[in-house]
């Protein structure tokens, strides 16, 4: 029993100190760091960004290897594969270097490869860093191990749609490689210009291989379009070729706009030796570079490649792209470098979905995925270092955090910088790394940029279209109206129109600074005026180019079209029948109410009351015979009326309420002849329809214009049902039906725009306009939406108003017997109502009360005193009644008040000095 104790002990001892063993040996094996570590690379290597890449990456590693600040000791291997510009070599690269257990693959430049790669990734956990896909739909989330170390195109064409903005351009035309990475860049681009009112006229998709003769039917096509600003977004060994052949086509000429993405200057770069026609044909073109800072690491690598040029070790010139794969080798370097630190060794397992395909010639089965990939993806994503573009860091959507673009510009065979673009300070001549970032600097206003030479060598900014080059004229649609054809109409037996639109119309084309080559097409049939509606709908669906007359902006066809700068202000107005009032024996009693005037004629009795209260004293004027003085005080008041008064005001009092009332007294009589001038040529109400309020109220029949929006206005806004509504075709119905009235089958009011209101009531006196104007609308043409035309077109009508050319037209017009602007009638009451003037005549009144109160304050206490002194020379009877004593003492202050003021003094003097009585 012990002994079987014994054996047992020491089997377990045994067992113990293998599994330590093994547990140490595999510990030591794990913690041990590599000797060396692979890194894959797939791209192109005959391209333009890919022989840049190539050389850039080989001296990464070498300057790494070197480095023993890095990898400690490990050595960084870089397998590399072509992808020769095709998904499935990539793929097939992307196989080779994983089955080399590769920790990363960097690469490739196209976004067209880089979606299948991604994938691949994506199943063996291996991240994906790409110095070159610029393709935004490559999203963290859909491909979590793909990272981008560089710009995105979503920020690239972020800074072209400021770039258009800038200048004004409202549409381009994208030309584009038919590719993920074409189609999803002018995708953003589309919604980029989208956010500033501007948008993509049309699109050109250039598929990889394309012969010259493709490219020139393409741009063919484009000549029928108005548009001339073109954005070029290619592939850097291909797209140079577009503008070969547009030069072919003299498209590279004055007032076209040429402008190319970040494409064209890895070309130029790449291409230090190009010919001279190569960039005679680039001529004024605009391009975005990425933007480098400059620093001391970067200018020792610059002149380190012009070394390798001058030793012939490499024939082609340094581009950013290789300078953003120097960069991305250093980032999975020190990625590398912080994982191995952290957790020591690397490690791959067997993929179970991989494991039943052992037995397959294809051997996937030996593809085993990396274990810490998800941890190296992490640790590449904290990379915080200045390389050879500037910082490296990326943001949340694992893209490089752009420094911005380099704007240029090509004249005369060299490429100047016109200024930078960065989503922190906009466009502008500065760099963007002297502008504190975080911080928008300016708006689009005080954004600028250095002048820029245009295609044709002309420095003024190219207006960006023109009138299509299809050889037909624009269609502009007129209106062939039955009535009202002062306006617009067709001249009979002819093609051609006239009126007061066509004249406007005519002349704003001329102050246009191109030619606008044009025919105009009858729109109706000019037995009934048409509806305008189905006018303007008609240039909503390109059935005509244009729409010129008498079109009434409205909400309904502003949601279809655009229109230019109203020429001519309308609105509805109410027209009913009128008749002239005859006089009257007593109209002058009409201009005030029977209150202002029972209010004024009590005021010239009060005036005249109180100045005689106030002169009386010192005034010879005021005083003599009661009969006298009363004749004097009314005739003093009504005198000042006409200024005939010959009485002077000399108390201070008398002449203070003198001021304030002749005020009073100007206004009144002004604004009395303004209202019995009006009364007696105003015209009086014949019709039950006084204004908008009786309009919608009742239930008289309402007259409105054949194809006129008035109809629908007055049924939308006001409610009025549609039986009530009568359709008039012409001012001789207009007349008919007024006169008529609404018992004989005829209407109470007509509803119509202003313009031809004013036209009929011209001749006309038995009609006019009730109540106010209640829309306020404009004339205006319509043209397509976002037709260059309608701006320049407004432009031109502002001018014809400022310089007066507007005025002409219509006096010429409607102004050969008079015009008829104010002829308008209101139909509320004219008289002048006490509430208008109650603030003057309070004023007035109290100035008066204050005048005549100081007045009696000064008599009571100059009676006083004379009373006073009085007594003391004299007792008074103490038998005297009270009531005698109050009586005789009021009668003694009116005798006081009556005496003049000079016996006044006398009396006082008399008290001061008594005379002694005679014994």
């Amino acid at each position: 029993m012990g002994l079987h104790r014994i054996k047992t002990m020491g089997t377990a001892l045994l067992v113990s100190f293998f599994v330590s063993m093994w547990v140490l040996l595999s510990g030591f094996v794990y913690c041990q760091r590599p000797a060396v570590v692979n890194v894959g690379a797939v791209f192109t290597y005959d391209s333009v960004i890919g022989r840049d890449a190539k050389v850039a990456m080989e001296a990464a590693v070498a300057d790494i290897n070197a480095d023993q600040s890095i990898l400690n000791g490990t050595r960084l291997n870089l397998i590399m594969a072509d992808a020769q510009c095709n998904v499935f070599l990539g793929s097939i690269g992307a196989f080779q270097v994983l089955e080399k257990e590769a920790v990363a693959i960097i690469g490739p430049q196209s976004s067209t490869i880089a979606h299948m790669i991604s994938f691949i990734a994506n199943g063996l956990q291996v991240p994906l860093i790409s110095y070159a896909s610029t393709d935004p739909s490559l999203s963290a989330l859909q491909f979590p191990f793909f990272v981008r170390s560089t710009q995105s195109d979503a920020y690239q064409m972020t800074a072209m749609a400021d770039l258009i903005g800038y200048y004004g351009w409202r549409e381009v035309i994208a030309i584009f490689a038919d590719d993920e990475y074409g189609r999803s860049g002018i995708s953003s681009l589309d919604n980029e210009l989208t956010k500033q009112m501007s948008k993509i006229s049309y699109k050109l998709a250039w598929p990889t291989g394309s012969n010259l003769s493709y490219i020139t039917d393409l741009l063919n096509k484009t000549k029928l379009i108005g548009t001339r600003v073109f954005v070029v977004h290619a592939n850097p060994d291909s797209g140079i070729a577009i503008f070969s052949v547009a030069q072919d086509l003299q498209m590279m000429t004055n007032g076209y706009v040429w402008i190319a993405t970040d494409w064209l200057c890895a070309t130029l770069d790449s291409s230090p030796l190009m010919n001279q026609t190569s960039l005679q044909n680039l001529q004024g073109v605009v391009g975005l570079c990425q933007h480098t800072p400059q620093s001391l690491r970067k200018k020792a690598f610059v002149s380190r490649w012009k070394h390798m040029f001058q030793k012939g070790l490499v024939s082609y010139g340094l581009n950013t792209y290789g300078l953003y794969a120097y960069d991305t080798v250093w980032a999975v370097a020190r990625s590398i470098d912080d994982f191995l630190n952290d957790y020591g060794n690397i490690t791959f397992s067997f993929n179970k979905a991989l494991r039943g395909m052992q037995t397959s010639s294809l051997k996937l089965g030996k593809l085993r995925t990396f274990d810490g990939g998800t941890l190296l993806r992490s640790k590449l994503l904290q990379m915080n270092f200045t390389g050879l573009t500037g910082p490296v860091r990326f943001d949340s959507d694992r893209n490089l955090i752009g420094a911005g673009y380099d704007i240029i510009n090509i004249d005369e065979k060299t490429i100047r910088r016109i200024g930078y673009w960065s989503n922190y300070s906009g466009l502008s001549v500065v760099p963007p790394e002297t502008l504190k970032r975080g911080q928008r600097h300016g708006s689009l206003l005080d954004q600028k940029l250095k002048n820029v030479t245009w295609p044709g060598k002309r420095t003024e900014k190219p207006r960006g279209w023109v009138i299509g080059d299809n050889g037909r004229p624009l269609r502009i649609g007129v209106p062939y109206r039955a009535s009202f054809v002062e306006f617009v109409t067709e001249i009979h037996g002819t093609k051609d129109f006239q009126g007061y639109c066509i004249d406007v119309f005519t002349a704003a084309r001329e102050l246009v600074p191109y030619d606008i080559p044009y025919k105009f097409v009858a729109f109706g049939d000019g037995k009934s005026n048409p509806s305008y509606d189905e006018f303007v709908r008609m240039v909503a669906e390109n059935v005509i180019d244009g729409a010129v007359g008498d079109i009434t902006i409205v909400t309904n066809r502003m949601k279809i079209t655009d229109f230019t700068q109203p020429y001519a202000a309308t609105g509805l107005v109410i027209v009913a029948p009128i008749s002239n009032g005859k006089s009257s024996a007593w109209v002058f009693l009409k201009p005030f109410t029977v209150d202002m005037w029972c209010v004024t004629a009590s005021f010239f009795i009060l005036i005249g009351v109180v100045i005689w209260i106030l002169e009386h004293r010192i005034n010879d004027d005021f005083r003599g015979p009661p009969r006298r003085q009363l004749i004097t005080m009314f005739l003093f008041s009504f005198s000042t009326l006409f200024k005939t008064n010959k009485e002077q005001t000399l108390s201070a009092l008398g002449r203070m309420v003198m001021m304030v009332w002749l005020f009073l007294l100007m206004v009144i009589t002004s604004s009395y002849t303004a209202n019995l001038t009006s009364i007696l040529t105003i015209q009086k109400l014949t019709s039950p329809i006084t204004g908008l309020d009786s309009l919608t109220t009742s239930r008289w029949p309402i007259g409105y214009q054949v194809g006129s929006f008035a109809r629908s206005y007055m049924i939308d806004n006001f409610n009025i049902p549609e039986s009530r509504l009568v359709s008039l075709g012409s001012p001789e119905d207009y007349e008919r039906a007024l006169r008529l009235g609404p018992g004989n089958g005829g209407v109470a009011a007509i509803v119509d725009e202003l313009p031809y209101v004013e036209l009929f009531l011209s001749n006309r006196t038995d009609f006019g306009i009730v109540g106010e104007m209640f829309t306020k609308n404009g004339w205006g043409f319509a043209f397509p939406r976002d037709s260059p035309l309608a701006i320049d077109m407004s432009t031109a009508i502002l001018r014809l108003s400022e310089n007066g050319e507007l005025h002409k037209i219509h006096k010429k017009w409607f102004c050969q017997m008079g015009c008829t602007e104010g002829q308008g009638h209101q139909s509320k009451s004219n008289q002048l109502h006490m509430i208008s003037f109650w603030g003057l005549f309070l004023l007035c009144g109290i100035v008066t009360i204050i005048a005549l109160l100081v007045f009696l304050a000064r008599m009571v206490r100059q009676f006083v005193q004379y009373k006073r002194k009085q007594r003391d020379l004299s007792s008074a009877s103490s038998s005297e009644s009270s009531s005698a004593h109050c009586s005789q003492i009021i009668y003694n202050f009116f005798d006081f008040i009556d005496e003049k003021e000079e016996a006044t003094k006398k009396m006082f003097k008399q008290c001061d000095n008594p005379q002694p009585q005679a014994s």
